[in-house]
């Protein structure tokens, strides 16, 4: 009796190979050839399932921006239910940006992939849908953050440049930590994060 395959576990099977491929070579290896082989797959059933590279580059890059907005949901998740101005809701608040970090080979994979995609972006028009998705979701969810922890910002230009300012510092601590994860441990980006949230919560009230 011929084995059933599941149409959704194949997708991700090949989707896993793109990303690994990423992670180990950058984006540009990541081709059908190159996707098939690294699955264990003949490039005809890949092509089964994505008709060529840009179909699949465009679900792989949706994959993991799913993926990572699934943490990032549960997270929010606990900082709501936190009291703001508490030392629960603080934690919960770094816990939340860490996922945003390489913290684990998980992490380290998601972010890589997604950086990858998201500069991809820039040249190659049919990412573009995917990644403005991402910077809006993840702007949502920092600014909902910094709503919670400077509840008086309302949602005029200071709520918005202390976003940016976020954003800037999470962009950075991911790259400084895929590139120098012996330096830039779990424990430095915490301490880091901590340090930025106390000194915006220090200008909120001076």
């Amino acid at each position: 009796m011929p084995k059933i395959v599941d149409p959704q576990a194949r997708r991700q099977d090949v989707v896993d190979a793109v990303w690994r491929i990423i992670a180990s070579d950058g984006l540009e290896r990541a081709s059908l050839r190159e996707v098939a082989d690294e699955a264990g797959l003949a490039v005809g059933s890949v092509r089964h399932y994505f008709a060529g590279s840009e179909e699949l580059h465009r679900y792989a890059f949706a994959a993991v921006v799913d993926r990572v907005l699934q943490r990032l949901a549960a997270a929010e998740s606990v900082v709501l239910a936190q009291q703001p101005g508490s030392a629960a809701h603080l934690e919960a608040v770094l816990t939340l940006l860490g996922e945003f970090l390489p913290l684990d080979e998980d992490r380290a994979m998601d972010a890589c992939v997604w950086m990858a995609f998201k500069n991809a972006a820039r040249i190659k028009p049919f990412l573009a849908g995917e990644a403005d998705r991402s910077h809006r979701a993840v702007a949502a969810i920092v600014g909902q953050v910094i709503s919670g922890l400077l509840p008086g910002a309302g949602l005029g230009d200071r709520l918005v440049i202390e976003a940016e300012h976020l954003l800037a510092v999470l962009d950075g601590l991911c790259m400084h930590a895929l590139l120098q994860p012996e330096w830039m441990s779990a424990a430095m980006c915490h301490d880091v994060l901590q340090a930025h949230l106390a000194g915006m919560q220090a200008r909120s009230s001076s």
